[in-house]
């Protein structure tokens, strides 16, 4: 685990990452489908388990540019606190969507354990080719720092 102050840490709020778009493909959307062993929706909506990966790959970023960001060395040092899934309307197969989010909030805190943990929060939207928000989903992390 990295040690980094809080100070680098919360200068992080409003970081935006690069974006870019992002088409889910109909073998993309069946694979995922097929693997949380339900049914393929109807008419090419895509499944809502594409919303783990598919965001942060649309706003041109990783997991491992996430974890290099709060200075974390990997999934040992990261907690998920929650997400929050947002429709505002259909998510397509074949559809190119423009991805765009950011860094919403970043708080040094310390656990009833007493060991640091930094609260990191980050949204991305995704939106149709006509500019319409179809999707938002902002991610709730935990990452753990050394004492």
């Amino acid at each position: 685990m990295a040690e980094v102050d809080e100070a680098t840490m919360v200068a992080l709020i409003g970081h935006k990452f690069p974006g870019g778009t992002r088409r889910i493909e109909h073998w993309e959307n069946w694979l995922l489908t097929d693997c949380a062993g339900i049914e393929q929706l109807p008419d090419g909506l895509v499944h809502p388990v594409s919303l783990f990966h598919v965001p942060i790959q649309g706003a041109g970023t990783s997991i491992a540019d996430l974890f290099e960001l709060g200075h974390v060395e990997g999934a040992g040092s990261v907690g998920l606190d929650g997400y929050d899934w947002e429709y505002f309307g259909p998510l397509q197969e074949e559809v190119d969507y423009a991805v765009e989010g950011s860094v919403l909030e970043v708080e040094r805190m310390t656990a009833p354990s007493g060991k640091l943990y930094d609260r990191f929060v980050f949204s991305i939207e995704m939106r149709s080719p006509d500019g319409v928000l179809v999707a938002r989903v902002t991610n709730h992390w935990r990452f753990r720092r050394e004492q």
